[in-house]
Parts: C-alpha cells; sequence; structure tokens
C-alpha cells in the first residue's frame, strides 16, 4: 500500500526505511529537505491515491496540532490521519473530533522501539474504530515485530496513546530500579567489578531484561559513567501517567518516585541519573550531558 509519512527524524526515518523494505510505497515529508521526499505536505496527499493514510511523527503538542490541522484542509472524506509521536490520549480525542467533522478518520498509536527499531521492529499500541484500523493495518504488521506479539489494538481513540504512556511510567521506574541498585554496588569496598556483576545478572536472573543489556552496553563503553554528567530529562509521559494516576485514585509509588528522582537530577549531579542517562541514550538514541 501507499503511505504518507510526515517527520523523518530518528523514529521516522527508521520506520520508512522497515516500511519500504516490506514491500510498500512510503512518501516522506519532513522540513530538512535532505532527508524529505518531497517539499510540502501538499504535494505529499498529492501524489497519494485515495483512500489515502498519512502517519504523523512529529514531536507533541504544537508540532501535531499544526500539521493534523493543514492536513484536514488537505484530505478528503475516507482518508485517514495516524499520530504515531508521543501525543497525550486527551489531544486524541480532539483530533479525532476535528478530522471526523471533514469525515477523515483518526488513529493513534503508541510507538516503542527506539534507535533499534528498524532491524528489531517496532511495538504499536493503537486506538481507533476497527474500520480506520483496517486501513492501516498493513503498515502495523510491516513495522512490528515478528511472530504473534509486539502490536494491539488497544481500544478506542486515546487507547494507544494511552498505553504507550503506562509502558513509559513502568520505563522510569525499572531505569530507576537498576540506578540505584548500581550507585549502591559502586559505593561499597567489596564490590572490585560492578560492571561484571551487571553482566552475570543477564542470565539465569529474573532480573534480565533488554534494559539491563543495554546498562551493560552503556557500562562497556564507560564503566563507571565518569563521562556522564548526572542529569536525565522527562519526555512528559511520566507526568502524564502519574497525573492519570491521580485522576483516577490508582496508587502509582514506584512510578512516582522515578519521576522525582528525574526532578532532583536537575539540582544535583546524581550518580543514579547516569544510568538513567546512559539508558536513555542507549535504547532511544536521546541526548547526554558530558562533563565539562
Amino acid at each position: 500500500m501507499e503511505l504518507g509519512l510526515v517527520g523523518l527524524g530518528k523514529m521516522g526515518g527508521n520506520m520508512r526505511e522497515r516500511i519500504r523494505r516490506a514491500g510498500h510505497t512510503v512518501i516522506g515529508y519532513d522540513r530538512n529537505p535532505d532527508v524529505a521526499d518531497v517539499h510540502s505536505l501538499e504535494e505529499l496527499v498529492g501524489k497519494l491515491k485515495g483512500p489515502r493514510v498519512v502517519w504523523v511523527m512529529v514531536p507533541a503538542g504544537a508540532a501535531t496540532q499544526s500539521t493534523i490541522d493543514e492536513l484536514a484542509e488537505l484530505l478528503s472524506p475516507g482518508d485517514v490521519v495516524v499520530d504515531g509521536g508521543n501525543s497525550r490520549w486527551t489531544d486524541d480525542e480532539k483530533h479525532a473530533v476535528e478530522l471526523g467533522i471533514k469525515g477523515i478518520g483518526f488513529v493513534d498509536c503508541g510507538v516503542s522501539g527506539g534507535v533499534w527499531g528498524l532491524e528489531n521492529g517496532y511495538a504499536l499500541m493503537y486506538g481507533g474504530t476497527e474500520e480506520n484500523v483496517a486501513k492501516v493495518q498493513p503498515i502495523f504488521d510491516a513495522l512490528k515485530p515478528e511472530g504473534d506479539f509486539g502490536s494491539v489494538h488497544a481500544g478506542k481513540v486515546g487507547a494507544g496513546h494511552f498505553a504507550k504512556m503506562v509502558h513509559n511510567g513502568i520505563e522510569y521506574a525499572m531505569m530507576q530500579a537498576y540506578a540505584e541498585g548500581w550507585e549502591l554496588l559502586e559505593k561499597v569496598d567489596s564490590v572490585t567489578d560492578v560492571r561484571e556483576v551487571f553482566r552475570s545478572w543477564q542470565e539465569g536472573t529474573v532480573i534480565r531484561s533488554w534494559l539491563l543489556d543495554l546498562a551493560v552496553n552503556a557500562l562497556d563503553d564507560d564503566e563507571h559513567l565518569d563521562k556522564l554528567r548526572g542529569f536525565a530529562a522527562d519526555s512528559g509521559e511520566g507526568r502524564w501517567t502519574v497525573e492519570a494516576a491521580i485522576d483516577n485514585a490508582v496508587p502509582l509509588p514506584a512510578i512516582t518516585a522515578s519521576l522525582f528522582a528525574r526532578f532532583a537530577s536537575r539540582q544535583d549531579d546524581s550518580p543514579q541519573m547516569k544510568m538513567i542517562a546512559a539508558l536513555r541514550n542507549q535504547f532511544g538514541g536521546h541526548a547526554v550531558e558530558n562533563k565539562k
């Protein structure tokens, strides 16, 4: 099938390549002309045959809103817009109404996989009507990992981004646990090879995971993380997870504490946040702050 893809950054560019490898046609637009296939959204829409599917991979908030506003004026009834960025689920509900007035379908899709997704596939969580999801399904199938798992129609519009938000909240807490354990091991005199302790946990333990593998990768690059400043940003989804927990009276002590730990990292050069920063760089290519 044909797909219009808006936003060809670290995630979007690799997604374009993976979809093309599966035999589909992708026409990509980005503000950077060096990576774009077309020079405008209008040109992108004009090159697609109806019913069109346009996948948006731009930053959440104003950038996503302006892109959807422009697409609403360019697309036709029966077309579908997919928001694959990290939008808040409440924005999805608003976008579905705005596009629905013009007869344009909307699907929200949480995407996980980071810089490794091109080769390993992307975990996908999507929300929308059965009819609109069906129009996008060949693309979901191209992006997901091999096998029976890795993608889910999570429910109504907003469900995909809500599920991805909770996924990221869990990710916060898991990274924080590894980081706290790493700092404690580094602190005591009796443990002389912390990196190899972490490596030993990769087989046969109940805490083995891909995040643990990435922690070992980071320690192989910089054994004591001396090159990093103990600062870790938050994408916003951890905050939204905690806010949703408050709204629904669901206790989330571990996730909430991990979010607050990131806030603390902005006040001090936190050893734990060196590991958090290293892990975010390993799985998502997120920027790190090196020591001056």
